[in-house]
């Protein structure tokens, strides 16, 4: 008798638990996230990179067992928020991934973005560098667009992380590219805080802690990748792919809430 009751008790607590977080999502069925951004989001290198996202999707289907959640990665290497306008080639396919996605009546649509890595760069990729300015006009005119494409979206804007300032590789990014990545975080939380009058429920402060997470665990939560100003940091290991994804999963479940 004895055992038998620690075993009630636990199978109770197992279906409370089931029970609350369906009562928490009473609407949702399934979740489906496209998630949008650079090599870090698409873990670029099979053999020694990771995507987040992966570790993301995990969380969230650990936090709500009752619900199906799926994902389509639309992070491609090198990009910066104008290789996401309207019209580009990789905001068609990120728009045919979400299409598929946003037939299915039953299922959420989330936007999960994180950009700014490199539009922060002093000189290599596209439009680099970009100044606040314009990297909050180019992140207002993707939310625009995708809101009015998806109007029953929900869009989580994540704030990018550290990287070294002697980052150097076809690219360069520097010193000078890491202060200018941190302009851009005020333009994120400034953004998303004028869709909450605009356009309520619909646009999320995803991940802030990122950068803070990986400037402190750099040396464990990044790829050593050489470059012309020696061994820099940029790119998530296998660790630091899946804290960054259970920091967006975190993020992407308090926007569901």
């Amino acid at each position: 008798m004895k055992k038998v009751l620690p075993r009630l008790l636990l199978s109770l607590i197992l279906l409370v638990s089931v029970l609350l977080a369906a009562f928490k999502f009473p609407g949702y069925k399934k979740i489906n996230i496209v998630f949008i951004g650079d090599s870090i989001t698409q873990g670029a290198d099979n053999k020694v990179a990771y995507a987040p996202s992966g570790y993301a999707i995990t969380y969230l289907r650990d936090k709500l067992p009752a619900v199906t959640v799926n994902q389509a990665n639309a992070g491609v290497s090198g990009r910066t928020t104008l290789d996401f306008l309207p019209g580009q080639i990789d905001f068609i396919n990120a728009a045919k991934a979400a299409d598929t996605l946003y037939t299915d009546k039953n299922a959420q649509l989330v936007f999960s973005i994180m950009l700014g890595t490199n539009d922060s760069a002093v000189k290599g990729p596209h439009g680099a560098p970009v100044a606040p300015q314009d990297y909050k006009h180019n992140l207002s005119t993707i939310i625009d667009t995708l809101l009015q494409r998806y109007p029953n979206s929900k869009i989580v804007i994540n704030h990018p992380i550290w990287y070294s300032p002697n980052t150097y590789n076809n690219a360069m990014y520097l010193a000078e590219g890491l202060a200018r990545l941190q302009t851009y975080f005020p333009e994120i939380d400034g953004i998303v805080k004028s869709y909450k009058l605009t356009n309520p429920g619909h646009v999320f402060i995803g991940d802030k802690a990122g950068f803070a997470y990986f400037k402190k665990n750099y040396a464990n939560t990044f790829k050593f990748e050489q470059g012309r100003k020696g061994v820099f940091y940029l790119h998530p290991n296998e660790k630091g792919a899946s804290g960054l994804g259970e920091l967006w999963g975190k993020a992407i479940y308090k926007a569901l809430k």
